[in-house]
């Protein structure tokens, strides 16, 4: 296998810079012939991965198969902020499904922030956690609704975190006369993403999972009350599985395929930003208002990672670095040419509400995904809440399980078209 500091992920397209300074990336078997188990997970990401070790540690036998090497999907590849609540504000899900259970979901959203931290802490896994993130409004009649959103979140939520910055403020913290408002927010952070996935890895297999790499399911079967996960290096019979491939889904299982699909998103990390210390002077990740967010931060040796472009259809641009300077420069002019070090890009599992997907798809077998650009803290505790399910200890997946997910309109064939028109539209509209 080659080396990882050459290692080309075969699902996802350019080096990271992730992966230039994660150090050693530990490579692990592949699976060698046919075995059992209590449950098989099929995705070596955040969910799988937290869902094997929760589930070994408790003495539950788990085989967990990962198509590629552990990192190569999102999970090691994303922008790394952690947020806060879910993917909607708590108060626009409030309108759509009430007080209650909107709180309920931003309460358990913040015991998954809790949960990677101090996940990383007990396991001594170095993450670079860096505190601190700004949403950011690129229109200035937003400016009512970030406002209200600090308030809301105090008063009604129990997150006293949240502190509106008036324009002045906001072009001081980013450095940027780009944005009109925003939210700061310093209840959260980010950090080095793959540098959690191969702890995590390490972790599981520590604790008695047997994990394997370069094994691909193939298909899954159900029945006499067993699931049967095929590969081209066995079989793997269990007594229940997990479904944890988020965007890589592809033709595996049909129902998930059709709630969860995958868009492309691209990040650039530059050179350090020694001549330019007006830059996010202080240290937080920043996220937009657009509906094709641009997400971006300073971090490690100083350099920007910034993330933007995203495509809705499988295809990788020539030169993902163009498109992200390009970005960039409409942000902060004076780096326009700005050299860019490292340009990367995967797969995003969303869904049409932007809502994770957790759902029994098939006897005994459980799907989650579609995080929609929020899992780094969900897809870890939604992993947890799994294997909780499994052992009778806890009934917080249900917050996910009873959300309405409706599948993308289209069927099989007009899926992706019909995503491509609507999100394209999307993205115009952040133009005016």
């Amino acid at each position: 296998m080659a080396s990882q500091e050459m290692w080309q992920s075969p699902i996802s397209p350019g080096l990271s810079w992730y992966q230039a300074t994660v150090g050693e990336r530990p490579t692990y078997p592949a699976l060698d012939g046919s075995r059992t188990a209590d449950v098989v997970i099929v995705g070596g990401g955040y969910t799988g991965l937290q869902a094997a070790y929760n589930l070994a540690k408790s003495g539950v036998s788990v085989v967990l198969i990962e198509a590629c090497r552990f990192g190569d999907g999102a999970s090691g590849r994303n922008g790394g902020q952690l947020g806060t609540g879910q993917r909607w504000w708590p108060e626009k899900l409030e309108e759509k499904i009430g007080y209650e259970r909107s709180k309920a979901l931003f309460d358990v959203a913040e015991a998954a922030k809790r949960h990677l931290i101090d996940f990383a802490r007990e396991h001594q896994i170095e993450i670079d956690y860096v505190p601190g993130q700004l949403n950011v409004a690129h229109k200035a009649s937003y400016k009512r609704d970030y406002y209200e959103n600090a308030e809301i979140a105090a008063l009604r939520y129990g997150y006293p975190h949240l502190s509106f910055m008036d324009e002045e403020e906001t072009q001081e913290r980013l450095g940027s006369k780009r944005f009109h408002c925003g939210v700061r927010d310093v209840g959260t952070g980010h950090i080095h993403p793959l540098k959690l996935l191969v702890g995590l890895a390490r972790v599981a297999a520590n604790a008695g999972a047997e994990i394997f790499e370069m094994t691909k399911a193939t298909a899954i079967r159900q029945s006499g009350g067993k699931v049967t996960i095929e590969t081209e290096r066995g079989t793997i019979t269990a007594e229940r599985a997990l479904i944890a491939c988020n965007g890589h889904i592809g033709d595996l299982e049909s129902v998930t395929a059709s709630h969860v699909m995958p868009i492309r998103s691209f990040i650039g990390a530059t050179a350090p930003l020694d001549g330019h210390p007006d830059v996010l002077p202080g240290g937080e990740a920043v996220a937009d208002s657009r509906f094709v967010v641009r997400y971006f931060r300073k971090f490690g040796d100083g350099r920007l990672l910034f993330g933007g472009r995203e495509a809705y259809t499988s295809d990788n641009p020539r030169d993902i670095s163009e498109h992200i300077r390009r970005q960039i420069a409409e942000i902060y002019p004076d780096l326009k040419d700005i050299e860019i070090t490292h340009a990367w890009g995967g797969s995003v599992g969303i869904t049409l509400p932007r809502q994770p997907f957790v759902r029994e798809v098939m006897p005994g077998v459980i799907s989650i995904g579609g995080y929609s650009g929020h899992g780094v803290m969900l897809s870890n505790y939604c992993g947890k809440l799994y294997a909780e399910t499994v052992l009778g200890k806890s009934s917080d997946l249900d917050l996910f399980t009873s959300l309405d997910i409706p599948a993308f309109p289209g069927g099989a064939r007009m899926r992706a078209p019909l995503l491509f028109l609507a999100l394209s539209w999307f993205a115009l509209r952040d133009k005016f």
